[in-house]
């Protein structure tokens, strides 16, 4: 084995070291029995588990949670998959400039969105006299803005490997458009567009920074809670719930692996 291989197998090992430790960690601290962590444990308890889930904030933050991605992920990911469509297979002008307005969001800070959205949110309200920050549809609104670029990251890429050929030949066999779209290209589409959900799901359901300004009483997220939780204790609580996200996460991307292969589209 050559010096250089050696040397990309250990930066390779150390990578994935540095971002695995950090989330056993977290997992190991759920189980430490002391409610104030040091090392080495006394012993081990699943008393922060039932401790999380006697909390009402955690369940209730836990299901508008879910509710606000699922929402957002079911009104995002069709408008990102026909942004990113218009975009790769129709000729209008300033293509990047659009294509680079629409990935923004992920380049723009979680503090900085909320902020502004929290601005605007504010404008309209006092134009139409209606409330808009604290409530379900603009929490949502929100978390659209954080699904359509990832949607129209991952289907872009996923159209780059997309062979026109086959859509070419059922045209040519005398298929009509939205026929060629609805049995041709949506079937060829379905890793990325699997994919993009599943992305957006888990962006909008950890998401903090943009969230945080929004919730309203009644409507906090699960991240929310847990930073609320944190302002008045510091135990391994928030640990257990974190851990919980993580084999959420981890099942959604083994489920989706398993039918799309992510390895293609991301």
């Amino acid at each position: 084995m050559t010096a250089t291989r050696l040397a990309f197998r250990g930066a390779v090992v150390f990578t994935y070291l540095l971002m695995l430790v950090p989330v056993v960690m977290v997992m190991l601290i759920s189980l430490f029995n002391e409610e104030i962590v040091s090392f080495p444990p006394s012993g081990f308890t699943l008393h922060w588990y039932a401790n999380a889930w006697a909390r009402s904030e955690f369940a209730t933050g836990f299901a508008i949670s879910v509710q606000v991605a699922l929402m957002a992920t079911v009104i995002g990911v069709p408008l990102g998959t026909a942004a990113a469509l218009s975009l790769a297979r129709s000729s209008i002008p300033a293509k990047g400039a659009i294509g680079t307005l629409l990935l923004g969001p992920l380049a723009v800070p979680g503090v900085v969105a909320g902020t502004a959205l929290y601005l605007f949110y504010l404008k309209i309200e006092n134009g139409l006299d209606q409330d808009v920050v604290g409530t379900m549809p603009g929490l949502v609104g929100a978390h659209i803005l954080l699904t359509i670029p990832w949607t129209v990251r991952v289907v872009t890429a996923s159209l780059q490997g997309l062979d026109r050929v086959v859509e070419e030949a059922a045209a040519n066999l005398g298929a009509r458009p939205w026929t060629v779209f609805r049995r041709v290209t949506l079937p060829m589409l379905r890793p990325g567009i699997v994919a993009a959900c599943m992305f957006s799901f888990i962006q909008s359901f950890e998401n903090l920074e943009l969230t945080l300004l929004l919730v309203g009483p009644g409507k906090t997220t699960l991240p929310v809670a847990m930073l609320n939780y944190l302002e008045f204790r510091m135990d391994p609580t928030l640990a257990a719930v974190a851990t919980i996200q993580i084999l959420i996460v981890a099942a959604l991307m083994v489920v989706t692996d398993r039918f799309v292969k992510l390895s293609r589209v991301v």
